[in-house]
């Protein structure tokens, strides 16, 4: 039986860092029996509109170690948009995040666009997507919890993604030095600046927040993005530093980082885990296409205190 939450501060979380006993204990927990490919993170199931009660325990089971899981479902080619949909729904999400280039019913349908204003953003390319978590430009009073995937058609060539879960790069950076994680918890630790608009209107003013946050149930939060234009870091020498080194665990050959691509009725379940997309190639008959669905909650089941109910 899951138990509910009762710690509701960031001092009772083990990722306050003067909280060293509940880190140790809940950095045993959180790595023994930890994912060692990318083969123990996926569930065959049957339709991910109608989950049985086993696969459903089968997903959650992941997503509680992993901050992830990957469905392999047999809707195929299927373009149901009420696929994604109904995966939230399974998963206790509704904030879902209407964003400006999301489709009408929250949906961004993740496809190369010849034309339009879709046209001058990356995942409306074919380019390859460097590592970041979703929504890392929203308002702090914004953020993105969730992040589902669902595939609907994959690339001819390429596309394959990158993942990592974000609290195994916090242990990762604090083991080494817990002073890169204070320094990526500063509020101003990496700031957006504004978006104009064509016309000169100013879309959305800079925004600055941390790199790593702990929510009011004690969950860590991360947002990031390794690009590097159009991104503002701190400019301060253990940030510099803490940057530099969270870049380089991305991309040595950890085995924490997975690989792999969506095939047609595969999708992805997480808490906003790091991720990354490779560049691709479609066919002239044969286009790549992705339902990707954010939510501002996290997924149910999966909070820190929940899962760990010893702590």
């Amino acid at each position: 039986m899951i138990k509910l939450a009762t710690h509701a501060n960031s001092s009772a979380s083990p990722f306050d860092l003067e909280n060293e006993v509940l880190y140790q204990k809940w950095r045993e927990c959180k790595l023994q029996d930890y994912p060692q490919s990318l083969g123990e993170l996926l569930v065959e199931i049957n339709d991910p509109r109608q989950l049985t009660p086993a696969e459903h325990v089968a997903l959650l089971t992941r997503i509680r170690k992993a901050n992830m899981v990957l469905y392999v479902g047999k809707t195929g080619t299927d373009p149901d948009r009420s696929i994604p949909h109904a995966i939230g729904r399974q998963f206790g999400v509704q904030a879902l995040d209407h964003n400006w280039l999301s489709d009408d019913d929250g949906l961004t349908s993740l496809t190369v666009v010849e034309e339009g204003i879709r046209n001058q953003y990356i995942p409306y390319s074919n380019r390859a997507i460097n590592w970041h978590t979703d929504g890392y430009y929203n308002t702090l009073e914004k953020q993105i919890h969730t992040l589902n995937l669902h595939c609907v058609s994959p690339a001819e060539k390429g596309g394959e993604n990158r993942l990592m879960d974000h609290e195994v790069a916090y242990i990762l950076l604090r083991d080494e030095n817990p002073d890169y994680i204070r320094a990526l918890m500063a509020p101003d630790a990496m700031t957006l600046p504004a978006r104009i608009d064509e016309g000169g209107t100013m879309a959305r003013p800079d925004e600055s927040g941390p790199v790593y946050s702990i929510d009011s149930s004690g969950n860590l939060h991360m947002r990031y993005t390794i690009r590097v234009h159009n991104i503002i870091w701190k400019n301060d020498d253990t940030t510099q530093r803490a940057v530099t080194r969270l870049k380089e665990l991305l991309e040595n050959d950890s085995p924490y980082i997975y690989k792999g691509r969506l095939e047609p009725g595969m999708g992805l379940i997480s808490n906003n885990v790091l991720h990354d997309r490779t560049a691709f190639q479609d066919a002239a008959d044969h286009t790549r296409l992705l339902y990707r669905a954010r939510y501002y909650d996290r997924l149910t089941g999966t909070n820190l205190f929940e899962i760990y109910p010893d702590l």
